[in-house]
C-alpha cells in the first residue's frame, strides 16, 4: 500500500529542510561584485562604433589621470575626446555608483533574513523568571529564492541603464566637441568677413571725403561692417558655450580645460554611404534602452508572482522559547520550559486584494513602457536614418558643388578686377559672400556629424533624448520594494 507523501512527516521535514539548504545555499552564493559591475557594462558597450575602443573607468586614479594628461598634449579628435569623458567624466561615475547600489540591493535581497533574540526578566515577590526567544521569519526564508532571483533580473536592468548612461556620454561628447570644433571653425572665417567689411567701409569713407560717393553708398557699408561684426559677435559667443559644454562633458576645470586645443577643422565626410540594412529591425535588436525595457518588464512580473504568493500570509515567524523560573525564598526552587512560539498574522481585514491590484497595474504600467520604448525606437530609427541620408546630401552638395563654383567666382572676380574690368567695391562683395558660403558649408558638415551621432545612438544605445522616460519608469517599479 503506498503511502501519502503529503501527509507523511517524515517527507514534509525532509521537503522544509531541503527548502531550507537551497536558501541557505543560494544565500551563500550571493556576493558584491568585485569590480561594481563595470565589466559587464564594457562588455555591453565594448564593441559600439560611439566609443571606438574605449573603455570606461569607474573611479579616476593616477593612471588614468595621467593618460588625460597625455591626450590634452595634443590637439583633441573625437575619440580623444570620448576617451577623456569616459575616464574622467563625473557622469560615469555616478553611472556605476548607481550600479553598484544596485548590485548592494541584490545582495541584500539574496541574505539570510537575521534571528531575532528577544530577553525578558520579570519579579514577582521571591519569584523571578527569565524568558529568552530566538525566532525566524519563514515566509522570508522561503520567499528568499524568489525574492533572490527577482533582485538579480533587476540588476541585470541596472546593468543595461548603466550601458546606455555610457553611451549616452559618448554620443553628448561627440556632439559637442563636433559644435566646438565648427564654432571655432566659423569664428574664422566669420572674422575674416570682418576684416573684409572693415575695409569696405574704410575706403568707403576715404572717397566720399573726396567726393567720389555718395552718403548712402557709405551707409551701405556701414551697415554691412555692423552686421559682419554682430555675425561675428554671435559666433565668438557660440564657440565659448560650446566649448565650456565640452569641458563639462569631460570633466576638465582650471589648467587643464586652459590647455586642452582642439583641430582647426571638422573630419571629412565619409565617401560612400554605408548599407545598414533594415535600420528599424537594427534598432528594436540592439538598442539597449529596448532590451532594459524588457528586462525591468521581466522584474516586474517576478514581484508580481512573489506579491501573490504572500498576499494572505505575508509574515510568519516561528521561534524557540526557553522560560527559566527561580524562586529564590525557602524552597530556592528552580524550573525551566522549553517550547516554540508562532507568529501568524490573521487575514480578517486584509486579504491583500490592494496588494495584488498594486502589483498587477504596476506589471501593465511595465508592459505599456516595452510598446512605447519599442514604438520609440523604430520611429526614431526611420527619422534618424533619413536625417542622416538628407545631412550627408546637403554637406556632399557644398563639397563638390557649392564651394568649388564659389571658388571659381572669386577665382574669375579676381581676374576680372586685375584686368581692371571689376572694381574693388566688386570684388571686396564676392570676398564677403565667399566667406559666408564657405561658414554655411561648415554649418551642413556640423550637422552631418552631428546626424551621424544621433544614428548610432538611435541604432544601438537609447533616444537622442536621454533616459527620462525610461529611469522615470524604473524609479517606479523600484517602489514596489517596499511592498514586499
Amino acid at each position: 500500500m503506498r503511502t501519502n507523501d503529503a501527509r507523511n512527516p517524515a517527507f514534509s521535514f525532509t521537503r522544509s529542510a531541503a527548502a531550507l539548504t537551497a536558501a541557505a545555499v543560494l544565500a551563500g552564493c550571493a556576493s558584491l561584485s568585485p569590480d561594481g559591475g563595470s565589466a559587464d557594462v564594457q562588455a555591453l558597450v565594448g564593441a559600439n562604433p560611439l566609443l571606438a575602443g574605449a573603455a570606461a573607468q569607474r573611479a579616476p586614479d593616477a593612471a588614468s589621470q595621467q593618460r588625460v594628461e597625455e591626450l590634452l598634449a595634443q590637439p583633441l579628435d573625437a575619440e580623444a575626446a570620448v576617451r577623456i569623458a569616459l575616464l574622467n567624466s563625473p557622469r560615469v561615475q555616478e553611472a556605476f555608483a548607481t550600479l553598484q547600489l544596485s548590485d548592494a540591493d541584490r545582495v541584500q535581497a539574496a541574505s539570510l533574513p537575521n534571528p531575532v533574540f528577544a530577553f525578558s526578566r520579570l519579579t514577582e515577590g521571591s519569584q523571578r523568571e527569565i524568558d529568552r526567544l530566538l525566532s525566524f521569519n519563514v515566509v522570508g526564508l522561503l520567499a528568499l529564492p524568489w525574492q533572490a532571483r527577482w533582485a538579480g533580473q533587476r540588476h541585470e536592468a541596472a546593468k543595461l541603464q548603466a550601458a546606455q548612461s555610457v553611451l549616452l556620454l559618448a554620443a553628448d561628447t561627440r556632439r559637442a566637441w563636433v559644435r566646438a570644433v565648427a564654432a571655432q571653425q566659423s569664428v574664422v572665417y566669420l572674422r575674416d568677413a570682418k576684416e573684409a567689411a572693415e575695409a569696405g567701409a574704410e575706403l568707403a569713407h576715404r572717397m566720399v571725403q573726396v567726393g567720389n560717393w555718395s552718403a548712402l553708398q557709405r551707409t551701405r557699408e556701414q551697415l554691412l561692417l555692423a552686421d559682419a561684426a554682430a555675425q561675428l559677435a554671435r559666433a565668438e559667443q557660440s564657440a565659448v558655450a560650446s566649448r565650456e559644454q565640452l569641458n563639462r562633458l569631460l570633466g576638465l576645470s582650471g589648467k587643464s580645460a586652459a590647455t586642452c586645443t582642439l583641430p582647426d577643422r571638422l573630419p571629412p565626410l565619409p565617401k560612400a554611404v554605408p548599407e545598414l540594412g533594415d535600420v528599424q529591425a537594427l534598432a528594436l535588436r540592439d538598442r539597449l534602452d529596448v532590451r532594459s525595457a524588457q528586462a525591468q518588464n521581466t522584474a516586474v512580473a517576478g514581484s508580481l508572482g512573489l506579491t501573490r504568493a504572500t498576499s494572505v500570509v505575508n509574515a510568519m515567524e516561528l521561534g524557540v522559547v526557553r522560560n527559566s523560573k527561580f524562586d529564590t525564598g525557602a524552597d530556592s526552587s528552580r524550573s525551566t520550559q522549553r517550547g516554540f512560539e508562532l507568529d501568524l498574522p490573521i487575514p480578517i481585514f486584509d486579504w491583500g486584494q490592494a496588494r495584488n491590484a498594486r502589483a498587477q497595474a504596476l506589471y501593465l504600467q511595465s508592459a505599456a513602457r516595452v510598446r512605447d520604448v519599442g514604438v520609440l525606437a523604430a520611429s526614431e530609427a526611420r527619422e534618424a536614418w533619413q536625417g542622416w541620408n538628407t545631412a550627408y546630401a546637403i554637406a556632399r552638395r557644398y563639397r563638390d558643388e557649392v564651394l568649388p563654383l564659389r571658388k571659381q567666382v572669386n577665382e574669375e572676380m579676381v581676374l576680372r578686377y586685375n584686368g581692371m574690368l571689376a572694381s574693388v567695391w566688386e570684388l571686396l562683395g564676392e570676398t564677403r559672400a565667399s566667406m559666408l558660403m564657405v561658414n554655411a558649408g561648415i554649418e551642413a558638415q556640423r550637422d552631418f556629424w552631428l546626424a551621424d551621432t544621433d544614428l548610432q545612438l538611435v541604432l544601438t544605445g537609447s533616444s537622442p533624448g536621454g533616459m527620462t522616460a525610461l529611469q522615470a519608469g524604473a524609479l517606479g517599479d523600484s517602489a514596489t520594494t517596499g511592498g514586499h
